[in-house]
């Protein structure tokens, strides 16, 4: 059996929308006997409600960066945690004060504040029909199990620069992914690459080749750990590019590739 996993942002859902080459070759490589997921930084609720609207069948769903699992039914199996005094430091940092929201997601629903123009998040609830609460930043101790917190900048050099302060102050209890101009902060440990190797485990698929696709910074641990299979779309960065063993049009035409 194959194990593909999907990057969402910029890799499967490209120009707003997800083509149909990409719908029809995750199509043929499931009909064939191949499991495929989504292994992307967004939140549970407002990724799958995305792959039902555009046909999409999966088999798994690893989300926020690996810090939460689920199976193809919606059934979390894994989720991790951030400690809530962890929390509330980084909130306090100015680097995180500059970002335009703060976006904390639990596994039925997101928590936010800080909200300022450029923030995405409530619009997209709103869409996805997600619920999305706002809160006041002294509610940070009070929340429940939250397995990430997410910020928005304007400009990624922002983002990059904020996750490069976070991880050397914090790197014993979170670490933090730039993704353009998004930064999701996940517990130690949390990548792509180990939610997929979680998910073997908690599916028992341990003896599945894996290939994996995606185009941004956070990609990198899942493409570094199967090198063998880790390919790229090709309006990936260069510097992404660099770090795979193949460029793809799509998501569909590496599912169809590699059959």
């Amino acid at each position: 059996m194959k194990l593909a996993a999907s990057d969402y942002d910029g890799t499967l859902f490209r120009n707003n929308t997800i083509s149909q080459a990409d719908v029809e070759g995750v199509q043929v490589w499931r009909q064939a006997g191949n499991k495929f997921g989504l292994v992307s930084g967004r939140d549970l609720g407002m990724l799958t409600p995305q792959l039902d609207h555009y046909g999409i069948g999966y088999d798994y769903a690893v989300c926020n960066n690996g810090a939460i699992i689920c199976d193809q039914d919606g059934q979390v199996l894994f989720e991790g945690k951030i400690e809530p005094h962890i929390l509330e430091a980084v909130s306090a940092e100015p680097c995180v004060q500059a970002s335009f929201h703060f976006a904390y997601s639990a596994k039925d629903r997101t928590y936010l504040c800080h909200e300022s123009e450029g923030s995405w998040i409530m619009r997209e609830g709103r869409q996805w029909d997600f619920p999305v609460i706002y809160i006041q930043q002294e509610d940070i101790l009070s929340l429940p199990q939250i397995h990430q917190f997410s910020l928005g900048f304007a400009d990624p050099r922002d983002s990059a620069a904020a996750a490069d302060t976070l991880n050397a102050k914090y790197g014993a209890y979170l670490h933090a992914y730039p993704n353009r101009c998004s930064l999701d902060i996940t517990p130690p440990g949390i990548s792509k690459s180990s939610g997929i190797e979680h998910l073997k485990e908690l599916m028992h698929w341990e003896d599945a080749s894996v290939y994996v696709i995606g185009d941004e910074v956070n990609d990198l641990p899942m493409l570094e750990a199967y090198p063998e299979h880790s390919f790229v779309v090709d309006t990936a960065r260069d510097v992404i590019k660099a770090k795979a063993s193949g460029v793809y049009a799509g998501v569909g035409a590496m599912l169809l590739g590699n059959l």
